[in-house]
Order: C-alpha cells, then sequence, then structure tokens
C-alpha cells in the first residue's frame, strides 16, 4: 500500500472507530446535530467536535481522542502529503490553508520578524508555520546542517512560495546546549536586519513550539505592555547555574551523534566586567537592539566569550537586555513577560498540575489532557509538541487557534482559509 493510501486508511479507521465509541459511549454534552466530516484530503484533519470536546476537558472525548491518536500516530511523520505531490505554489498555499491577507491595519503598522530553527518533523514546522504566517511579517528558516537533504528540499520548496520568508544564509550544526544554537539566532539577525521589512520585533521559535495567541493579540502585548522595550526574562545568575559559565564545555560531534562535553579548562571572568544573567532561551527584541548586538563590541565580545559556554542563549540574551543604556533595555526586570508557556517537571503541582504527554529533558511533551491547561495560558507561545507522538494535539489545537485568528479579522475572509471542517464554528463577521 502507498503512503498516502497508508495515510487515508488511518484517517478512515480511527474516525470509524471514533464514530462507534461515541455512540457506545456516554459523551451527551457534544453537540447531537453535528457529524463527522465525510470526506479526509490528502493533507487532511480531524473532526472538529472530537476537538472541542477534548479542549473543553470533556473525559470521555479525552478517552477517544487518545484511541485515535494511537491509530494515526505512524501517519504523521512524513509531513502533508500535498506538499511532497506537487510543485505549484499556488496549489501548495491553498492546500496549506495559508492566510494569504493582512488581517487588521492595527498587525500592518506592526510587522514582526520570526526567526524558526528547525532540523526535522516536517508535519510539525508546516502546522507552525501556518500558524504564524502573515503576509505583512517576516520570517527566518535556519535548517539545521544535519538534516537530511530530503527534509531540507520540501522546506525549501515550500518557503520558496513566499516573498517574505528566507532561509538563513549561515547554517550552522546545531548540537543541544552549545554555542551553535545561539549562532543560529545571530546569523538569521544578520539577515533580517538587511532586509526592507520594517518589523518592530524579532521573536525566536524552536520546530517543536506553536502559538497560543493570535498574531494581532501578539501585536498588541508587545505594543503596550513592553513598547520599544525587549522581553527576556531572567535574573542575575543563581549559584546553581555558575557551572554553566566557570568551566569551559565543548561541542563533538561523530557517529551520528552530537552533544556538549564538559573540559577541565576554567574560564576567565566575563569581559568588560559584564554581571551575567540567567533566563529563558526565548525572546522578544526590539529592532534597534538587534543593531546594537550585531555591531556593538561589548555584545561580540561577550558573543566570543560564551562560545564555550553550556547553553550560551539562556545568559547571552538577558545579560546584555539588564544593561543600561542598551536599545530597550530592561535592567531592573526578572522573570517577567510571558514568552512561553512550558511545563518543568520539576514544577509539578506548583506552576501547573502535571504532564497528560511525558516529560523529554524534564519538559513536558503535550498529551491531549493538556490542551485546557495550553489554552488558558497567558503565555504567547508554548513548547513542546511532537505530532509524532500526539498528532491530535496540535491538530486540535490549531483548529482552536485559526477559529480564534478569524474572528479578529476585519477583513473579509477568504473561505479557504479555514481548516477543514472548521466550517461548524465559522465565525459571525462571515
Amino acid at each position: 500500500m502507498s503512503q498516502l493510501g497508508a495515510t487515508k486508511s488511518g484517517f478512515i479507521l480511527c474516525i470509524g472507530v471514533c464514530i462507534l465509541l461515541f455512540t457506545f459511549s456516554n459523551i451527551k454534552d457534544l453537540d447531537e446535530e453535528k457529524q463527522f466530516a465525510p470526506e479526509i484530503k490528502e493533507c487532511g484533519f480531524y473532526p472538529g467536535e472530537l476537538c472541542s470536546a477534548i479542549l473543553e476537558g470533556k473525559t470521555a472525548a479525552l478517552t477517544v481522542g487518545n484511541i485515535c491518536q494511537s491509530l494515526l500516530r505512524p501517519s504523521h511523520n512524513q509531513g502533508p502529503t500535498c506538499l511532497q505531490t506537487t510543485t505549484n505554489c499556488t496549489t501548495i498555499i491553498q492546500d496549506l490553508n495559508f492566510i494569504t491577507e493582512p488581517l487588521s491595519k492595527e498587525e500592518v503598522d506592526y510587522p514582526l520578524a520570526y526567526i524558526i530553527t528547525i532540523h526535522k518533523k516536517l508535519d510539525m514546522f508546516v502546522k507552525l508555520l501556518r500558524a504564524i504566517y502573515a503576509p505583512q511579517n517576516i520570517y527566518c528558516i535556519h535548517i539545521d546542517k544535519k538534516s537530511s537533504k530530503s527534509y531540507s528540499r520540501t522546506v525549501q520548496k515550500l518557503t520558496g512560495c513566499f516573498s517574505n520568508i528566507i532561509i538563513s544564509s549561515k547554517q550552522e550544526t546545531v548540537v543541544y546546549a552549545g554555542f551553535s544554537r545561539l549562532k543560529a539566532d545571530i546569523n538569521c539577525m544578520e539577515d533580517l536586519i538587511e532586509s526592507d521589512n520594517q518589523w518592530r520585533h524579532v521573536i525566536n521559535l524552536c520546530g517543536q513550539d506553536f502559538p497560543i495567541r493570535t498574531n494581532r493579540e501578539i501585536v498588541q502585548y508587545l505594543k503596550t505592555q513592553w513598547n520599544g522595550r525587549n522581553l527576556t526574562p531572567g535574573v542575575i545568575q543563581p549559584p546553581h547555574m555558575k557551572y554553566r559559565t566557570s568551566i569551559s564545555y565543548q561541542e563533538f560531534q561523530h557517529i551520528g551523534m552530537a552533544y556538549v562535553s564538559q573540559t577541565s579548562k576554567a574560564k576567565s571572568s566575563p569581559p568588560h566586567n559584564i554581571t551575567l544573567f540567567f533566563g529563558t532561551a526565548y525572546y522578544a527584541l526590539t529592532r534597534d537592539f538587534v543593531r546594537f548586538v550585531l555591531s556593538d563590541q561589548h555584545a561580540k565580545d561577550l558573543l566570543e566569550w560564551s562560545r564555550d559556554t553550556y547553553s550560551p542563549d539562556e545568559h547571552y540574551w538577558v545579560t546584555l537586555n539588564r544593561m543600561k543604556d542598551v536599545p530597550g533595555s530592561t535592567p531592573n526586570a526578572q522573570w517577567e513577560g510571558n514568552i512561553r508557556a512550558v511545563k518543568w517537571k520539576d514544577q509539578e503541582g506548583v506552576s501547573h498540575p502535571g504532564c497528560f504527554g511525558q516529560y523529554v529533558r524534564d519538559i513536558c511533551v503535550y498529551g491531549l489532557g493538556d490542551l485546557p491547561w495550553i489554552i488558558e495560558s497567558p503565555h504567547l507561545f508554548a513548547n513542546k509538541f511532537d505530532p509524532g507522538l500526539h498528532p491530535l494535539v496540535t491538530d486540535c489545537l490549531e483548529r482552536h487557534y485559526r477559529l480564534r485568528v478569524l474572528e479578529q479579522a476585519e477583513v473579509e475572509i477568504d473561505p479557504n482559509w479555514y481548516l477543514e471542517d472548521n466550517y461548524t464554528r465559522k465565525p459571525a463577521n462571515t
């Protein structure tokens, strides 16, 4: 059986099982008038009724969804079939339901830049890009050097259909917790600052992120609470994190493995008597701050000094942003800023009720039971998602997200901007 045939069979089998379970289980609080979509496209989606019930936290729907996920999991590792079988950009954009016009003047007047670092999971990248894409914004995609040739070609094929999406002109072999991860962002910043797009803030993402807030809500958040300032949550480097910058680390790559290893060499103090801070690797930075990072000698010296530290992206941005007289700096800020919702293992029972998926490197890879918590979060984005493990999580979340995006639109909505079966809950202004 072909890959496409197997994928379709998985979808059909899942829907059949879901229908039977809905019939024989006591899920009476779902809309009884609605039916499951009778057809599954090549770039198909799951029934919206099931997703709505899961997002509302209904236990029976969650049980059904988990059964469906187990049946569909193998088919969610290849990416959309339409992307692999056509070279026509018009068809790709239409089949993947990209929004092709700005949705409000407010968003046009405040364009954003995005840096997305990826190396695998094409399906997740497409979902992320489709969710955050807006024609007034600009996007820089850093494809890891260790990505497969077929993966790189497919990403280039998709991004080549958009004039406001660029591939980073310099590529790194990104190593977890290594300097290469920080350098990937720097590379994209060099490309973005040379673009004609007059973006106001740049936001960095990885391939396992997904937005919680719409583009318009992100713009409003950055304009009001962070107007002209950089968003870099963090504090002065705590004692238990000093090992990251007091000993030299080195990146190693061999036999298909890439990792950071500690050496026996002690590091010198940071240049220019800079006080180190520790925080999140994720940020929203102003255009003027990016120019400072790329041109200021203090910033360059700190970057070079950070080359052999552990996870330097968790001290570099926040340290520079705590300096006085730096464009958009926040010298007295601490952890404020709703940049990323993450369920850390050591925060279970404190900041979140637990992980319904599984922990990987102490971060929750979200399961279906995490969806109500995610959509109620005040953060702009959430991490971490894996359609290969929990395919229905991202499928349901992007349905919910796309509807909210279109509900806020101030322009006439193209019917193609709806995801499959979203017609059951179209915004009132259509």
